[in-house]
């Protein structure tokens, strides 16, 4: 379990690797490419057609991979509120399994609706208005980040039963000492 979990970190080290300069430079676009819209638009009464689907493209890629990054640190929402009712440090590890199974699940439901997303939009062809960028790049930022909830969430549930069979393994040889 923790040749997998180090195989999984060294991954995640790559992904990371990757995925941080890719939103900060997305950000930095966008944040420019508003900036530019609003002062052609403002200052020189001349709009520039077509940013605003390069801001969306931008928008929904730097979306999806600050959730994945959220996803990465376990930072993302969630509601907490066992370990203020229970103090039983079992029973809150076992409630933090359990809603990793819900959540990658969930993860499970959302890859296949945003692979049949991506799969129609490929096969329809669609594009943007004044760019014609087809509608795929955009979709593609909800399955790739789809699939890497997917990964982050099964790393989670393998830590999780780690941590569970560690703090009942560490149970167990108390009670041997007694």
């Amino acid at each position: 379990m923790n040749k997998l979990l180090g195989i999984m970190a060294a991954i995640d080290r790559g992904l990371a690797f990757i995925i941080k300069p890719v939103v900060v430079f997305i950000s930095l676009a966008v944040a420019i490419m508003l900036a530019y819209g609003i002062f052609t638009r403002a200052v020189l009464n001349a709009p520039v057609f077509g940013l605003e689907e390069l801001v969306l493209l931008g928008a929904m890629w730097l979306y999806m991979l600050g959730a994945v990054l959220a996803s990465r640190e376990r930072s993302h929402l969630s509601a907490d509120f066992i370990q203020v009712i229970c103090k039983n440090k079992t029973v809150i590890r076992v409630m933090h399994m359990i809603a990793t199974l819900i959540s990658l699940f969930m993860a499970f439901m959302f890859a296949t609706w945003s692979f049949d997303l991506l799969a129609w939009g490929v096969s329809k062809g669609q594009t943007s208005t004044v760019l014609k960028l087809p509608w795929y790049f955009s979709q593609g930022s909800l399955f790739f980040a789809s699939v890497l909830f997917i990964f982050y969430l099964f790393r989670d549930l393998i830590s999780d039963f780690r941590d569970v069979c560690s703090a009942n393994q560490a149970v167990a040889e108390a009670e041997k000492q007694y």
